[in-house]
């Protein structure tokens, strides 16, 4: 069996036995976050953001990106919710902790240090040796040459997530004394219209505080924001572990929520800034509360389209899913310094934007999945990821 759905089964009751979409959903997040970071080099809005940013770029690029990007890591946070919840029930607090500070904690230290000396070392060579530098390349390039210019300030980059988890668990562990049973079985148990219409607007105030799409919450210094947009779909997760039927109740929604969430979209790409800013912009209040009410909406409206599609088409074991969802974690953790070296050797290449994506993305998952294989499975970092294979 797989290992990783096979650490999850082994916390479950015998009832309750197929959770193999929350694993396999959880896996194609990760996936898909290796694909967005890829197609970022060619965002049109990016070209003067993104460090590896390509002289091809495209606004379909950008459409298509920002739209997956505004309910992929939701829906990660929520499998994270779900799953602590199962371990809770199995193991109880006490073993909650003890089971995320091993898979979560712990790479998080290691990883961290690891990726960003891997990246620091690429964008020195890069910034010496690429002909056709992106206009952030450009920069370093300059910092390298005067001595003294300032440097940016340390990041957790794309392991954000797991710095957030860090907290959301602290936080179920410090909430466990409070009785959240009425507010819970009032979400819980709202009707699927209601729920939809109710829910995003948990999200605005935090959301109104930023950038539009927002951003990654990857700074050292916790990110409040964070807190009150992911850390809702978290406590979804966690309160949907006991209601078994919650996900089927909307499965009849799913058209409507996708069109909904596709004309939502429209909506916020006409009304959101043509330009992406590093920080908040002065905008009119009904145009950030637009832009506000399209993202909490979208978020959770794909997050529940998602959840819905996972359990009709992802609940199965096969071959193929195994081992998508043994490496997944291996390749995330390790694939943005991985895809920014090979980006960085494609920036002088006059290829097409879909061959420089396609090569960037390809080159990116083959070796992380060989890797995984070759250096991963059977050692102690593999177990420390989805736990000993029995």
């Amino acid at each position: 069996m797989n290992s990783t759905v096979e650490s999850r089964l082994d916390l479950l009751p015998a009832t309750n036995s197929r959770l193999f979409y929350m694993d396999n959903l959880r896996a194609l997040a990760m996936l898909l976050g290796v694909v967005f970071h890829a197609s970022l080099a060619h965002a049109a809005a990016l070209h003067n953001f993104w460090l590896t940013s390509n002289e091809e770029n495209s606004k379909v690029i950008d459409i298509v990106a920002w739209f997956s990007h505004l309910f992929r890591m939701p829906v990660f946070f929520v499998i994270a919710g779900f799953f602590a919840a199962l371990i809770v029930q199995k193991r109880g607090m006490a073993g909650l902790l003890k089971n995320r500070a091993l898979r979560i904690l712990l790479p998080l230290i290691i990883f961290v240090p690891l990726c960003l000396w891997a990246v620091v070392a690429g964008l020195v060579h890069a910034a010496t040796t690429v002909e056709h530098k992106s206009a952030v390349l450009n920069m370093v390039a300059y910092a390298m040459a005067h001595p003294g210019t300032p440097t940016p300030p340390p990041t957790t980059m794309h392991l954000w997530f797991l710095y957030n988890l860090i907290f959301f668990y602290v936080l179920t562990w410090a909430f466990s004394y409070v009785d959240w049973s009425p507010v819970r079985n009032y979400f819980m148990q709202l009707k699927p219209l209601a729920f939809a219409v109710i829910v995003p607007l948990l999200l605005v105030p935090a959301l109104s505080t930023q950038t539009f799409p927002f951003p990654a919450p990857d700074s050292f210094l916790p990110q409040l924001w964070s807190f009150g947009f992911f850390g809702v779909f978290f406590v979804v997760g966690y309160w949907i572990y006991s209601y078994e039927n919650f996900i089927e109740k909307f499965k009849p929604w799913v058209p409507i929520l996708l069109v909904l969430s596709l004309l939502a979209y429209g909506l916020f790409y006409v009304v959101s800034p043509k330009e992406v800013s590093l920080t908040p912009l002065p905008l009119p209040l009904w145009q950030k509360t637009a832009c506000g009410l399209c993202e909490a909406y979208i978020a959770v409206w794909m997050t529940l389209v998602c959840l819905v599609l996972g359990k009709t088409y992802l609940n199965s074991h096969n071959k193929v899913l195994r081992i998508m969802s043994d490496s997944s974690y291996w390749i995330y953790l390790i694939h943005i310094p991985l895809l920014f070296e090979i980006q960085y050797q494609l920036m002088d290449k006059q290829w097409s934007l879909l061959t420089k994506f396609g090569t960037a993305t390809g080159l990116t998952l083959a070796i992380g999945l060989v890797s995984y294989f070759v250096l991963v499975r059977w050692t102690p970092i593999g177990w420390m990821l989805n736990g000993r294979k029995g």
